[in-house]
């Protein structure tokens, strides 16, 4: 082997040692292109998901605000359908959890006073049946001592036999207007000694105890 066969020899290995060398390079700056493109489009899929999140936020925000406010308008069913809707959002905001939590609170009040309200209405037409019950058996007792007998009946509903008793004679745009007060054993009395039931109860007013210490009748 001579110097000229020897030369091209290590000249061609150098070469190819050099463009290796390169194209690791390149490699390598395309590798950390595509890498920093990738962290970036990761950041903006995030600023955006950020913003989604936030905008979710501010609106939840103000629904729960909205059913907080007296004057909203919605019904109780309403608002416990929208609070749902946002609960369901799942947000793990801390403003907004304190707010349902409020909401919360305030529905279950809400509930509370619906259900009394039922409650006393129901108590309230049973009474006032009861008590047009008296008022019929008074009007066409047989015997004074069968109208006796079930006017003591009657008062025992009474907080006392002074309750006083409101006789509607007319009313107009929520305004009523009354007739002379009278106390429930004279009105009782007034029904045995005319021996007719004109008027039906409108409504009863109780004491702490339960008993009836103002009722309202009106004309049948």
């Amino acid at each position: 082997m001579n110097i000229k066969e020897v030369i091209p020899f290590k000249t061609s290995n150098f070469s190819t040692g050099k463009l290796l060398l390169v194209l690791m390079i390149a490699a390598i700056s395309v590798g950390s292109v595509g890498c920093k493109s990738q962290k970036k489009l990761a950041k903006e899929a995030a600023a955006k998901e950020a913003e989604a999140k936030a905008i979710q936020v501010e609106k939840a925000k103000a629904e729960l605000n909205r059913l907080l406010d007296p004057n909203s308008g919605l019904s109780l069913e309403e608002k416990e359908r929208i609070l749902n809707r946002v609960k369901s959002m799942n947000l793990n905001d801390p403003e907004v959890n304190a707010l349902i939590r409020q909401v919360e609170n305030k529905l279950a009040e809400e509930r509370a006073a619906l259900e009394n309200a039922a409650g006393e209405a129901a108590e309230n037409m049973e009474a006032g049946q009861r008590l047009n019950q008296y008022f019929e058996a008074i009007a066409g007792a047989g015997s004074l001592a069968g109208a006796n007998r079930n006017i003591n009946e009657a008062l025992g509903m009474f907080s006392s036999p002074d309750a006083l008793v409101l006789i509607i004679i007319s009313q107009s745009g929520g305004q009523k207007d009354y007739d002379r007060p009278t106390t429930i054993k004279k009105y009782l009395e007034y029904i045995k000694d005319q021996k007719k039931n004109i008027n039906a109860v409108d409504k009863i007013v109780y004491d702490n105890q339960g008993k009836i210490k103002e009722l309202e009748l009106i004309k049948k």
